[in-house]
């Protein structure tokens, strides 16, 4: 909007990620105090902060700035932040005679500026622009609109207000996680297909697979139809079994989809929160897999469904499945069930038994989180969380968390923190950026350290894989995670679990390199890559491990990615592991991956040390990890290795880019020189160790090269 509106598009400058203009950087505590500062080269009678902050409500205030004497046209003012956590917007506002105004206004638009006319002043205002490089904001006719209901824009500048205190397990920042779907990862030494189906006789529209590398279902039983009630057997003695080969991948942490009983193999539709799915290996199958995850010092988090649970569930038992009466007999029959008071239920127009369910599945009838009997059953001190976490859980994943109560998280928060001494984590599935979450007519305390310590990072994803695929360019990619960077408080934002795959979502190698999504699942049963989607995927994944491992958080990969498992949604995107039957191509896939995630407990710069793009143009981008002088991190930790590393990445088919360093850490010249990427024997990722001190990089076409400086 500058350039279109403005004579002189710089003669107002403030940018919100350069310390010159606000002090300090990103989100701040409680109670501490930032400094604003903004150019104005052109003569104007007054500059005027305007700001709202606030989280359920906002409150609007004004502050007129005031020149900054050792600076000549810079203004300034200092703002303490509010005592309680939320969001504060804000924005400048010149106001001046109406001729000061419009010298710095195109005259076709003259007539949209806002006129005082009884103060014979006209009004201009300087917002955020999100395509502004580091922060840089632009002009426009009116206020900024950040109200709950409003369409938001034009933009305000952000400051994320957390609380005083607010930390993260020390465990978690810079980790590196794996994702496991239980049923489909490995069935164990001990496997039988007798026992398994076995489990199936209290529910027959269970479907067993004999075979492990069956494809799987997408009808069901001819009498059910769907209902994702088809099982492989895999088992938590089977995941234990390979912890070697999770210790082979530098895996820290795993995260579990759920492993409490259900009916379905996501088990999203929980029957007993405090029991084991006997298909797993029940009680016995988790003492051991905890057992050998201690041993092999690999925590784990295990993922909580609280905003509704299974029909087929000892709380419900709509199917009579269970022996104690569950809350549908009571509403239905009037019997007595400790449960009758965790659901909504009614009658329709027919007199039939209806209650409130999750997006209308009948199967997952929502749980009333209000209610204090379901929150002594799931937070009290003695409840499902607690007894989870003693039991040897490192955190929760809180499944649809933006669909539970504030008031929940909070208390959900309190529960893990006091059951493990502050050192387990929350962790929520949240897709949209978490600071600004709107849910239920308000922003959502997500981000300010009253409930989540992170969240999935699903904006992370997202601007990867568009980078990578070349739908967007390396400074589109830069600006949205320099935002997110701004935006986050530096506790959460190196917990970030940044994925490219999930349980919820195609696999990332199929998004990157196979075809569209044909939009149902027999035509997607049928899709696989070809030869060559297999090589630029691979190159194009090689790519996405190199940035996943290098940039701040916690690179999260879900099973089978690391050999370029493929597949759509759900439940393409859920087959089982191919073990012992991996391509030479995915044998090769495995050792880059197992080569970059090592670089993680090499060197640890990568875990928290500072981060800083360099370079972000088109095909091309270029950022480093640093520690300061004296070897410290971002949060003060001293740290042993070398103190940069440049991650250098090409994502152009057709050309070659040739780096070139001055004194071995800045960029002193980028070029380019044909050369077609081929297929055939592009490792897809290099790193150079700093014994080799090369002032020149070559990165081919699809690559990436990470340089470990000194």
């Amino acid at each position: 909007m500058t350039s279109l509106i403005a004579k002189k598009s710089d003669c107002v400058v403030h940018c919100s990620r350069l310390a010159e203009y606000r002090t300090p950087f990103g989100a701040q505590k409680t109670g501490g105090y930032v400094d604003l500062y903004i150019d104005v080269t052109v003569p104007v009678d007054q500059i005027v902060l305007c700001y709202a902050y606030g989280l359920y409500g906002l409150s609007y205030n004004e502050l007129r700035m005031k020149k900054y004497e050792t600076v000549p046209d810079r203004w300034h003012c200092r703002l303490r932040m509010p005592s309680e956590p939320g969001l504060l917007f804000y924005w400048f506002c010149l106001r001046s005679k109406p001729e000061d105004i419009e010298q710095i206004v195109d005259p076709e638009y003259h007539e949209l500026l806002y006129r005082k006319y009884d103060e014979n002043r006209t009004y201009l205002y300087y917002v955020a622009c999100w395509e502004g490089d580091d922060g840089k904001g632009k002009f426009a006719f009116s206020a900024p609109r950040v109200g709950v209901e409003e369409e938001k824009y034009p933009h305000a500048f952000q400051i994320t207000v957390y609380e005083d205190g607010f930390v993260t397990p020390d465990w978690m920042k810079g980790a590196v996680m794996y994702q496991i779907f239980p049923d489909r990862f490995f069935r164990g030494s001990d496997y039988s297909f007798a026992s398994m189906e076995e489990t199936g006789k209290s529910r027959p529209e269970r479907i067993f697979h004999e075979d492990w590398n069956e494809d799987v279902d997408i009808d069901g039983k001819p009498e059910t139809g769907y209902l994702a009630c088809d099982f492989y057997g895999g088992t938590l003695k089977g995941i234990a079994e390979k912890a070697d080969y999770l210790k082979s991948l530098n895996i820290d942490v795993l995260y579990l989809n759920p492993i409490c009983e259900a009916r379905s193999n996501h088990r999203y539709d929980t029957a007993d929160y405090l029991n084991v799915d006997p298909i797993l290996g029940g009680k016995d199958g988790y003492k051991a897999f905890s057992s050998v995850m201690k041993e092999k010092n690999i925590r784990y988090i295990l993922d909580g469904v609280f905003s509704h649970t299974g029909a087929d569930s000892r709380y419900f038992n709509k199917y009579g499945r269970f022996d104690a009466p569950g809350a549908y007999s009571a509403f239905a029959e009037g019997k007595d069930s400790d449960y009758a008071s965790w659901y909504s239920f009614h009658r329709n127009e027919n007199g039939d038994v209806a209650y409130d369910s999750w997006w209308g599945f009948p199967e997952l009838p929502n749980t009333k989180e209000d209610d204090l009997s379901y929150r002594e059953y799931i937070l009290g001190p003695n409840g499902v969380v607690a007894s989870w976490i003693r039991g040897g859980a490192s955190g929760v994943r809180l499944d649809v968390s933006d669909e539970l109560p504030d008031s929940f998280l909070r208390e959900m928060r309190s529960t893990v923190k006091n059951a493990s001494n502050g050192d387990a984590l929350v962790l929520g599935e949240v897709w949209e950026e978490v600071t600004t979450k709107i849910s239920y007519g308000s922003y959502r305390d997500f981000a300010f350290g009253r409930t989540h310590d992170t969240v999935m990072g699903y904006p992370f994803r997202e601007a990867l894989i568009s980078f990578l695929k070349g739908d967007t360019s390396a400074r589109t990619w830069s600006l949205t995670m320099e935002k997110y960077r701004e935006n986050l408080p530096d506790q959460m934002f190196y917990c970030m679990m940044n994925l490219i795959s999930s349980h919820d979502v195609p696999r990332a190698i199929t998004m990157l390199a196979g075809a569209p999504d044909p939009g149902n699942r027999e035509a997607q049963k049928e899709l696989h890559l070809t030869k060559n989607m297999r090589s630029r995927g691979a190159a194009l994944m090689k790519m996405a491990f190199a940035l996943q491992m290098t940039y701040p958080g916690c690179p999260c990969t879900y099973y089978g990615d690391e050999i370029g498992m493929d597949g759509y949604r759900d439940p393409f995107n859920r087959r089982t592991y191919p073990w012992e039957k991996e391509s030479s191509w995915q044998k090769d896939m495995l050792s880059v991956f197992r080569n970059l995630s090592a670089l993680r407990s090499k060197y640890s710069v990568l875990r928290c040390g500072e981060m800083k793009i360099l370079y972000a143009d088109g095909d091309d981008l270029i950022f480093e990890r640093t520690l300061d002088e004296q070897g410290r991190d971002h949060f003060g930790k001293v740290c042993d290795g070398p103190k940069k590393v440049l991650c250098i990445m090409n994502r152009s088919d057709k050309m070659k880019t040739m780096l070139h360093l001055k004194d071995l850490s800045e960029i002193a010249e980028i070029e380019h020189i044909p050369e077609i990427f081929t297929g055939d024997g592009e490792t897809g990722c290099k790193v150079i160790g700093p014994e080799q001190n090369e002032e020149t990089v070559e990165i081919h076409p699809l690559s990436a090269v990470i340089c470990i400086l000194p």
